[in-house]
């Protein structure tokens, strides 16, 4: 069982680099990658609040749950 990310591909869909949405949600685009990149061991709520915002998207567009 695991949790995959997804922003990667929300943000090819809304076409946006990693660098402006960082800036967007107000984090670095360090730990973006961290995220983007399924490595991240948790995700704060306000955090995935500013990703949905900016994504215009629902926080299970970007988390899915896999068996």
């Amino acid at each position: 069982m695991e949790i995959l990310v997804n922003l990667d591909v929300m943000m090819a869909k809304r076409k946006i680099s990693g660098g402006e949405l960082a800036e967007r949600v107000g984090i670095t685009p360090a730990n973006l990658s961290i995220l983007k990149t399924g490595k991240a061991k948790a995700i704060r709520f306000s955090t995935l609040m500013a990703l949905c915002h900016e994504l215009q998207c629902q926080p299970g567009d970007i988390l899915e749950f896999k068996e």
